[in-house]
């Protein structure tokens, strides 16, 4: 199936700890069915010091459920994806806008 949510989409977050809060894709984990967002579910790692990096607790963006994961359309509003095709090629489009993506 393809690729609802992409790489560098912005999305709005639907349900959980950081609902309404709109950030960009980083990365896309298709099997797991999860994405990366940026400064969306962070949690703090603990580094241990080394010779290269002093350590400590650093933020780290956690992976979100693509099903908690809306995209926004041209309006800033969160829409669900279609696929349609143009030209012999196969789009994604906002169904709230009809707009391509």
């Amino acid at each position: 199936m393809a690729a609802k949510l992409k790489k560098g989409d912005k999305v709005v977050v639907l349900a959980g700890k950081d609902k309404g809060k709109e950030g960009e894709i980083a990365q896309v984990m298709p099997k797991a069915n999860k994405a990366v967002v940026d400064g969306i579910n962070i949690a703090v790692r603990h580094e241990r010091q080394s010779q290269s990096s002093q350590g400590g607790r650093t933020p780290k963006a956690m992976p979100i459920d693509l099903s908690n994961l809306a995209l926004l359309d041209a309006n800033g509003k969160p829409t669900r994806v279609g696929f349609r095709t143009e030209d012999g090629k196969k789009v994604r489009f906002a169904k709230t806008t009809g707009d391509v993506i």
